[in-house]
């Protein structure tokens, strides 16, 4: 019998190429990070599923020009760059990798909050350059992170973990999201809910850690940068399109908020020109799950979604992180979503 079709569209580590060897006929582009949609196009015919990086675009001409594929699997957190209507409205399968990734990204938006209130990146480029023997006493004043508060903006899995960290450092977390959570662990119950307009006023720092969606788009702009206090600082480690940058970059020029600290952007690879120039933003690029052993843990679990779908011949199961049952149901498949 034949193996399914697979397209795999970055590298992957040796062991997860065996898990797929074993069961599928892989067209594996080993040396890419993401391909254009031409290449989509072009790449996927004949393909039953895809294992996808962040930067693969599905929509619904790359679903249109390619009506074999069963299942998408991306291997990130987020899918913003699958059109999952479109998925599901032609019975193809989306998923993604949750959880996994949770704790890591949480160090690096808190490592991200200390560069940038600490001053840490420009501290390393002044020492770098020899300069340290012109630095005096009152040089590099910085913002303090213990015992202020940190206002997160979206307390799902990340937000509640990033609270965690600030509750160790002494701080107080205020939070914003659709609705108040619970007090059912020992974390929200020492966080305490606020509307956005108050978030933003009273946060000496704040975290952006929301899913993108329409309605999350720029949900900080210039309104919302223009409320912030003036000593304030952003991160933003959640999605690109959840903060206005060119706002941002603005904001930033006039002093309207003290630092930055960004690991996703509008429009990636792509950075807003006029943040490049700024010495106030600390810069890193979608790297926030980079360690070894997550980006191993987002592999596998891509992998597992796409042999539950089509690792056993006429049989579909439940992916273990499926985003759009809908599709499941529609094609009859076993287990629950």
């Amino acid at each position: 019998m034949l193996k399914p079709k697979i397209l795999i569209t970055h590298t992957l580590e040796p062991n997860a190429i065996q898990r797929l060897e074993a069961m599928f006929e892989l067209d594996y582009r080993e040396d890419k990070a993401g391909l254009d949609k031409a290449s989509l196009i072009a790449g996927l015919p004949g393909k039953a599923g895809a294992i996808l990086c962040p930067y693969d675009r599905i929509d619904a001409e790359v679903l249109d020009a390619n009506p074999e594929l069963r299942i998408v699997c991306n291997t990130a957190a987020g899918f913003n760059n699958i059109d999952v209507a479109a998925c599901t409205a032609r019975g193809v399968l989306c998923t993604n990798t949750p959880d996994v990734n949770t704790e890591t990204t949480a160090d690096f938006a808190f490592g991200l909050l200390l560069a940038v209130a600490r001053r840490i990146v420009e501290g390393d480029a002044w020492v770098r350059h020899g300069r340290w023997d012109a630095s005096t006493f009152e040089r590099f004043m910085s913002l303090d992170v213990h015992g202020k508060t940190l206002g997160v903006l979206g307390m799902g899995r990340i937000g509640r973990a990033i609270a965690r960290r600030a509750l160790g450092f002494g701080m107080e977390v205020i939070y914003h999201s659709r609705s108040a959570l619970g007090s059912g662990d020992d974390t929200l119950s020492r966080v305490r809910y606020v509307g956005k307009d108050e978030l933003l006023r009273n946060a000496d720092h704040l975290m952006v850690s929301l899913a993108y969606t329409s309605e999350t788009h720029h949900v900080i702009g210039p309104r919302e940068l223009d409320m912030m206090r003036r000593t304030a600082t952003l991160v933003n480690i959640g999605r690109g399109g959840l903060v206005d940058d060119a706002a941002l970059a603005q904001a930033l020029e006039e002093g309207g908020i003290a630092a930055a600290g960004l690991d996703v952007f509008e429009g990636e690879p792509h950075v807003e020109p006029r943040l490049l120039a700024l010495p106030n933003v600390v810069m890193t690029p979608h790297i926030a799950s980079a360690t070894r052993r997550t980006r191993a843990a987002m592999i596998h679990l891509a992998v597992d979604n796409l042999i539950a779908a089509l690792g056993v011949p006429g049989r579909v199961e439940a992916p273990p992180s499926l985003i759009n049952p809908e599709a499941l149901r529609a094609s009859g498949a076993q287990g629950s979503a």
